[in-house]
C-alpha cells in the first residue's frame, strides 16, 4: 500500500493539486484553505449571518471571569457552566440582531471615529494623553485582541446610539406625573387602639395530640441533613512562630543589629499647608520666594496656613516619632536636615512646606525592656521563612497518608476535631465553603482519603478528614415538642388576636363605640404620611391600604403581631400637594419618561428579536 501511495504521488494529478495547494497558500494562506474545505464553525445563525463557535467561546470564557471575580471565594466548581453557555448564546443572538437593524437604517462609524473614542477614554490614557501601551495592555487583559475591540466598539457604538434615541424621545403626561405625587404625598388621619396579647391567652391551649400531628405533617422542618464530624490539622504562620525557639545568643546579635532602631527618634516639625487647588503652585511659589527674602517661617504659616491650629503656633506641631504622620510628609520630614526646610509635599490633606526644628534621640533601651518583643519579632520572622517550606510538607505527607496522626507527628503539629459539619458548613475552619465541599466529596466522604490542603485565611492552610458520618434523618419528637409547642402557641394567639380584632371591627361598623365594647380608647394621629416610624411599617402600610372612607364613614382595618393586635379607623385621606413647577416634579417627570423609554426600548428589542430568522446549532 505504501508503494503505491509513493507512486501515486508522482503522477500528474497529485502534482497539480499541490501546485494548487501552493497558489493558494501564497495568496491567501492556510486558513483559505480549511476554510475552503468546511468553514468556520458556528453556533447560531441570525437572518443568515454566523454567530461563531470561536466568538462564543471567547466570549463564554470572558463572562466565566467575569462571574468568578464577582464571588467572595472565586472558586470555578461553583460556576454553572451550562447556564453561563446559554447567556452567553442568548446575548450573542441578541447583539446580532440589533447590530443588523442598526446596519439597515445606515448607522455605522468609520475608523477614523472609532480612533477618536479610543483616544478619548480615560482609561487609556497617562497623565492626561492617549498611551498606546496602555491601550493594548488592557485590551488584552480583557481577553481580546485590538482589533475584536475595535470592531465591539464599532458595533456597540450604533446600538446605543438606536437606544439612546428611543429611550430619549419618550414622554410621560404630566397628569400622571401629578397624581403620583398626589398619592406619593398623601397623608392620612385615623385612630388606632391596641389590645395585648394576654387578653386572648387564656382562650389558647395546645394538646400533645395537636404536637404530634404537627410532626408528622411537617416532616421537612425536622430533618437533620447529613453531617460528618471531622478531624483535621491547622497550620498557621503564627502557630510555627509559637514554636520557635529563640536562642539568648540570637536575641543578643538581634538586639545589636537593631539598637540604632531601638533608639527611638523625635523630631519637632513645623509646616504651612495650603488647598491642592488651581492656584496651589502659584501660592506656594509666593510662599517660597517669601522665605528666600528673609521673611519668618512662623509668619508666613500665619497668613497662609489653613491648618488653623498649627498656624497659631507659628505651623509649629511638635514632637513626633516615625510612624505619626503621612507617609509622604514623614518621608520628607526624616530626610531634612535641622533647620532645613522641604519642597511642597503633597498629601490627601493638601501641600505642606515642612521645615525640621529639632532632633530628639533616646538613649537604646536596655535588652530586658525589650526582649519579649524581640524574640516575637525574631520568631515571626522565621515562622515566615518556614511556612511555606511545612505547608508544602503537609500537602505531600496529608497527599499519602491514609490518616492524619503521621503526618502530624512527623512536623510537630495538632490533630484537632469538629463535630456536626453539615454541607453548609460548621464552625472555624469548616466556615470555608472550599473545605467543606471537599468534606463532603466522594473521594473524601466515601473512600477515606485526605482532603488537599486547602488555604481558609492569611497564613493559615488546613488539611481534614471524615472521622465519623451521619445521615440525614428526622428529629425525635421529644427533641422538637417544645419547640412545636411554642410555634403552635404563637400560632394559635395570632389566629385569637385576628378574631377579636374582626369582631370588635364589626361591632364597630354596626354602630357601637369602644366604650361599649370596654377596651380602652382611641389615640388619634392626624396628618401621617407613609414614612411615620413611630408606629411601624406595619401599621402603616395597613393604614395606608384602607380604601377612603365616606364622608359620614369610617373604614376600619387591623394589623395582629406575635403579642398584640391594633385595630385601625380610618377618618381621611389628604391627597398630597402638588407643585408642577417645582424641582420635585421635574424630576419624577425624568424618572417616569426614563421608565417609558426603557420599556419602549425593551418592546423594539423583542420585537426584533421575534421577527428574525434564528437557528440554533
Amino acid at each position: 500500500m505504501l508503494q503505491d501511495m509513493r507512486d501515486n504521488a508522482q503522477g500528474t494529478i497529485a502534482k497539480v493539486i499541490i501546485g494548487l495547494l501552493i497558489v493558494s497558500l501564497s495568496i491567501w494562506g492556510m486558513d483559505a484553505i480549511v476554510g475552503g474545505f468546511s468553514g468556520e464553525p458556528e453556533v447560531a445563525t441570525v437572518n443568515g449571518e454566523d454567530v461563531t463557535e470561536r466568538e462564543f467561546l471567547r466570549v463564554v470564557q470572558m463572562e466565566s471571569q467575569r462571574r468568578l471575580s464577582e464571588m467572595d471565594d472565586p472558586d470555578p466548581s461553583m460556576l454553572d457552566e451550562d447556564q453561563v453557555r446559554r447567556d452567553v448564546l442568548e446575548s450573542l443572538i441578541q447583539e446580532k440582531v440589533l447590530t443588523q437593524d442598526a446596519e439597515a437604517q445606515g448607522l455605522e462609524l468609520s475608523d477614523q471615529d472609532i480612533d477618536s473614542l479610543i483616544t478619548q477614554m480615560p482609561q487609556f490614557q497617562v497623565d492626561g494623553s492617549f498611551n498606546r501601551d496602555r491601550f493594548v495592555s488592557t485590551v488584552r487583559n480583557m481577553g481580546m485582541g485590538v482589533g475584536e475591540f475595535r470592531e465591539t466598539m464599532r458595533k456597540q457604538y450604533v446600538v446605543n446610539q438606536i437606544r439612546a434615541g428611543i429611550e430619549q424621545s419618550a414622554t410621560v403626561a404630566d397628569e400622571n406625573v401629578a397624581q403620583l405625587l398626589r398619592i406619593q404625598n398623601q397623608t392620612r388621619d385615623f385612630r388606632a387602639v391596641t389590645l395585648a396579647a394576654d387578653t386572648v391567652r387564656d382562650e389558647v391551649e395546645v394538646t400533645d395530640a395537636e404536637i404530634e400531628a404537627y410532626y408528622q405533617d411537617n416532616d421537612d422542618e425536622f430533618q437533620q441533613p447529613e453531617r460528618v464530624d471531622a478531624r483535621y490539622i491547622a497550620l498557621s504562620r503564627e502557630a510555627l512562630a509559637e514554636s520557635v525557639d529563640v536562642t539568648d545568643e540570637q536575641l543578643q546579635e538581634f538586639y545589636e543589629e537593631r539598637s540604632s532602631e531601638l533608639a527611638k527618634e523625635e523630631r519637632r516639625a513645623s509646616h504651612i499647608l495650603i488647598e491642592d487647588g488651581a492656584d496651589a503652585d502659584e501660592t506656594m511659589a509666593t510662599i517660597q520666594q517669601r522665605l528666600e527674602d528673609g521673611e519668618a517661617f512662623s509668619d508666613l504659616a500665619k497668613e497662609f496656613s489653613i491648618d488653623t491650629s498649627s498656624a497659631e503656633q507659628g505651623g509649629d506641631l511638635g514632637f513626633a516619632e516615625r510612624g505619626v504622620y503621612d507617609s509622604a510628609f514623614e518621608d520628607a520630614l526624616f530626610a531634612l536636615e535641622e533647620g532645613e526646610v522641604s519642597e511642597p509635599v503633597s498629601t490627601s490633606f493638601g501641600v505642606h512646606l515642612i521645615r525640621l526644628d529639632d532632633v530628639q534621640k533616646a538613649d537604646t533601651p536596655p535588652l530586658e525592656e525589650v526582649e519579649d518583643e524581640l524574640r516575637r519579632e525574631l520568631a515571626e520572622r522565621e515562622a515566615a521563612e518556614r511556612f511555606a517550606e511545612v505547608r508544602s510538607e503537609l500537602a505531600d505527607l496529608a497527599y499519602a497518608a491514609d490518616d492524619l496522626a503521621g503526618p502530624a507527628e512527623e512536623l510537630g503539629l495538632e490533630v484537632r476535631e469538629k463535630s456536626d459539619i453539615t454541607e453548609e458548613g460548621g464552625d472555624a475552619p469548616f466556615d470555608h465553603s472550599g473545605l467543606v465541599r471537599q468534606l463532603f466529596s466522594d473521594d473524601v466522604l466515601k473512600d477515606g482519603f485526605n482532603t488537599e490542603l486547602i488555604d481558609v485565611g492569611d497564613n493559615i492552610s488546613v488539611v481534614a478528614r471524615v472521622s465519623e458520618y451521619y445521615e440525614a434523618q428526622k428529629k425525635p419528637l421529644e427533641e422538637v415538642s417544645e419547640e412545636i409547642r411554642t410555634s403552635l402557641i404563637r400560632q394559635k394567639t395570632r389566629e385569637a388576636l385576628q378574631e377579636r380584632a374582626d369582631t370588635i371591627i364589626a361591632d364597630l361598623e354596626s354602630g357601637k363605640s369602644l366604650d361599649d365594647l370596654d377596651i380602652g380608647e382611641w389615640q388619634s394621629y392626624e396628618d401621617q404620611s407613609r414614612n411615620n416610624l413611630v408606629l411601624g411599617n406595619a401599621v402603616m402600610a395597613e393604614v395606608f391600604s384602607l380604601s377612603r372612607p365616606d364622608d359620614d364613614s369610617n373604614v376600619f382595618g387591623s394589623v395582629v403581631s406575635d403579642d398584640r393586635v391594633t385595630i385601625l379607623a380610618l377618618d381621611a385621606v389628604n391627597d398630597g400637594e402638588v407643585d408642577r413647577d417645582g424641582e420635585e416634579f421635574r424630576q419624577l417627570r425624568g424618572f417616569l419618561a426614563s421608565l417609558e423609554g426603557q420599556r419602549e426600548y425593551s418592546a423594539y428589542r423583542q420585537y426584533l428579536r421575534d421577527n428574525s430568522e434564528i437557528e440554533r446549532q
